[in-house]
């Protein structure tokens, strides 16, 4: 509720100076009172019909002003509409899901700090249609690209290691991911890349995925998830029940780094946690949709819902007054 002549809500401060100076007014004007030597009986004589209707008058016709007080201030309704079409992007996340992604460099490992991450950006990106493929020696799409971001927040959470061969094929999830945004009408297709290691397996070759993903007009970022050095790995142990050994970081920077440039993309290194949800953060900068909006302002005038009680009410007091509750001849 908008106000086009705000100034007239003041008079409402007015209504108590004048109910003040009425009831001076009839206090000076008070005729003799009877003199009584008893007042104890009075409590049991109940006021009549006509002493309680003056009341509820003295009520209404405050009311009554009021509301034609507020009907002259003008209250209007504002309704705005706005019509937003948006233009958004398909983005595929690749995850590896290699075993040597149970390393602590990254804790509590590798694979479900990834998993954490990669659930934030989902949950962030609520105009965009978001898949993902996961991959070790073979690769499967978990979820095609959806705008259901919560079933894709439920598959993350589901997934694990062990669902397919172990191995490393780059290639082969970079061309499932390209596959599925192929048929996409999106302004913007992207592909996410994160692994831990080098390219050992698969039937494609990694360079001759990104050629793919450039040839299709898509974009490509690339993401190194490990430390430096070595890593602790948990292995199974009969006595012990469960000890690390330290593997070796072998990660493929020059391979990642080339194809994330043939896109047009750009390559990351996490070292850490607050690394990779650093990098998940600039990609989602880097990567924005685009809005339009129309404004649509309706205003109407609702100081008839005012004015036409108030004038009713005010009618209705003063034929009271002037009749069945007149007071003087």
């Amino acid at each position: 509720m908008i106000w086009l002549n705000p100034e007239w809500l003041f008079a409402l401060l007015l209504i108590p100076v004048w109910l003040g100076t009425e009831f001076f007014w009839k206090w000076r004007k008070r005729k003799p009172a009877f003199v009584f030597t008893r007042t104890d009986h009075f409590g049991e004589i109940n006021p009549g019909l006509r002493s309680k209707a003056l009341i509820a008058v003295r009520i209404l016709k405050v009311l009554a002003v009021a509301l034609i007080i507020i009907s002259l201030a003008r209250p209007q309704q504002e309704n705005v509409r706005i019509d937003r079409t948006t233009e958004g992007i398909d983005i595929v996340l690749v995850i590896d899901i290699s075993s040597s992604m149970l390393a602590e460099d990254i804790r509590p490992n590798r694979f479900l700090a990834v998993k954490e991450v990669a659930q934030n950006f989902v949950r962030q990106r609520s105009n965009d249609r978001i898949g993902v493929v996961v991959f070790a020696r073979e690769s499967i799409t978990l979820v095609p690209p959806t705008l259901d971001h919560r079933l894709v927040q439920t598959q993350l959470d589901l997934l694990d290691i062990g669902i397919v061969r172990d191995g490393t094929a780059i290639g082969m999830g970079v061309a499932t991911a390209a596959n599925r945004l192929r048929d996409s009408e999106a302004a913007s297709r992207v592909i996410v890349l994160l692994t831990d290691g080098e390219n050992n397996a698969g039937e494609l070759d990694p360079l001759t995925s990104a050629k793919i993903v450039r040839s299709l007009g898509m974009r490509m970022y690339t993401i190194g998830a490990s430390g430096e050095g070595s890593a602790p790995y948990p292995v199974a142990d009969p006595v012990l029940v469960r000890r690390y050994i330290n593997i070796p970081i072998e990660i493929d920077e020059p391979l990642l780094i080339t194809m994330a440039e043939m896109t047009g993309g750009r390559y990351f290194r996490a070292r850490d946690n607050r690394e990779l949800e650093d990098i998940y953060a600039e990609i989602d900068q880097l990567e924005t949709s685009s809005f339009e909006e129309d404004f649509y302002i309706d205003v109407r005038d609702r100081y008839a819902l005012f004015l036409l009680p108030g004038v009713l009410l005010l009618f209705t007091v003063l034929l009271l007054e002037k009749s069945w509750l007149r007071t003087e001849l």
